[in-house]
């Protein structure tokens, strides 16, 4: 049973209209055009910088932040991509997971301001993902890495990990997913139902942002749908999800594919929670982020 707050949370979302955003292929156009005419910030919150050390470079056209505990040594380091369906920026609850990382769990968290779709398409986003991932495993020495991503780019995330297996044979130490968004296509027969107690998301806007991103490349092609990437020779994965999230469905079903590969899931489904809880302030959200932050430690220590 999920939590009174969560309940309200979910009725709130619906009240303000959240779900508007992915409503239809036509409101997904409609942001992208507004966001081509005046870009939205991805710059840190200035609450941030009290208490870590942030420093920005760039990959190509990528700003990439580099945020650390300040006045301690991190015991580990995070490639964090965050979500927004590859269409919308860096924003509050992105930071404020990073935040956590840094102070509870003393990481260095890398996290690229990736190039959006339609400029930002797999074929040009997947590679220089994996270079980074690459990166930070090599500078991390005996410290662990961990690969967390939220919703598209927990899809994005995944398939770096799985272009690094194949190109190096290199894992980072786990690979933490939340709410992934892994088939574009958003076509599982089960989708319909779930959408119909979304509070966030729908299947129409999710399709246009997917086609967005797939540029392209086939729907079934692992850079824009990991599902068939291939999970054996990954590193070890967790996995958050919500029963009132349309994309529960792509989490299911990694956890079928990757356990017949023989890969290692620990899976967390959560009833009656939305799209994108662990980064929500609900009780739930809470208790996955000590999870995560649990789960970093764990790859600094090792």
């Amino acid at each position: 049973m999920p939590s009174l707050r969560s309940r309200v949370l979910s009725a709130a979302l619906v009240a303000v209209g959240r779900r508007r955003r992915f409503a239809s292929a036509e409101a997904v156009r409609d942001r992208v055009a507004r966001a081509a005419r005046r870009p939205a910030s991805h710059l840190p919150p200035r609450r941030l910088g009290r208490v870590a050390d942030i420093s920005r470079t760039f990959v190509g056209a990528w700003p990439v932040y580099d945020v650390c505990p300040r006045g301690a040594e991190p015991s580990a380091q995070v490639l964090y991509v965050h979500g927004g369906g590859y269409v919308d920026e860096l924003d509050r609850p992105h930071w404020e997971l990073v935040r956590t990382l840094v102070v509870r769990a003393r990481a260095r968290v890398v996290v690229p301001a990736y190039t959006l779709a339609p400029r930002g398409t797999a074929d040009r986003t997947v590679p220089i993902a994996t270079d980074l991932l690459s990166g930070l495993i090599a500078s991390g020495g005996d410290g662990g890495t961990v690969l967390i991503g939220d919703s598209a780019g927990a899809g994005l995330a995944l398939a770096a990990a799985q272009r690094l297996r194949d190109r190096d044979g290199e894992q980072p130490s786990r690979i933490v997913l939340i709410s992934p968004w892994l088939d574009v296509t958003v076509s599982h027969p089960d989708q319909a139902a779930l959408e119909a107690a979304d509070p966030v998301l729908a299947r129409a806007g999710l399709r246009e942002a997917g086609r967005l991103y797939a540029g392209t490349l086939a729907p079934d092609d692992p850079r824009v749908n990991p599902l068939h990437g291939g999970f054996a020779g990954l590193a070890p994965m967790t996995v958050f999800t919500g029963t009132r999230d349309v994309l529960t469905t792509d989490s299911r079903e990694l956890l079928r594919r990757a356990r017949e590969d023989g890969a290692e899931v620990e899976f967390h489904e959560a009833a009656g929670l939305p799209h994108g809880y662990p980064l929500l302030p609900l009780p739930e959200g809470r208790a996955a982020r000590a999870r995560i932050v649990e789960l970093v430690r764990s790859a600094g220590a090792a």
